[in-house]
């Protein structure tokens, strides 16, 4: 899946905030500068916003995303000097849990601005012959 217009816009916003403070920083300090960009192109968005995690059809928790942006894509911030696989699955997890078919994993704490893109299995499609859902 091509990347859409809201996450390139998106991803230009944290290039900005990257190219003007480098790596170095806490996590809260990129968080609030990508806020300010993302206001400043008109993207609305809610940061820290909590929601319910359920198992079993039992709330067990709650969690919150970084960024819910547009109500329709997740956002997790990182500054580590590498991402790692339990970030990725952090953020694909928050997809699920906040039924978004999307979001981004974006790293500021390495000298180039690293970001993934990942998808919530629940709303993608295996192109296969019998067309199933990812599991």
């Amino acid at each position: 899946m091509e990347r859409d217009e809201l996450t390139y816009k998106v991803i230009g916003c944290a290039m900005k905030v990257h190219n003007t403070l480098g790596n170095g920083f806490q996590e809260v300090i990129y968080q609030r500068c990508l806020a300010i960009e993302l206001e400043d192109c008109g993207i609305s968005f809610k940061r820290e916003q909590e929601h319910s995690i359920f198992y079993k059809e039992l709330q067990v928790g709650t969690r919150r995303a970084d960024f819910v942006v547009e109500n329709r894509l997740i956002i997790e911030l990182k500054a580590l000097i590498n991402l790692e696989d339990v970030h990725l699955a952090q953020a694909k997890n928050y997809t699920v849990a906040y039924n978004f078919p999307a979001g981004l994993l974006i790293n500021f704490g390495s000298q180039s601005l690293q970001y993934k893109l990942v998808f919530n299995p629940k709303h993608y499609f295996i192109p296969n012959s019998e067309n199933s859902k990812i599991q």
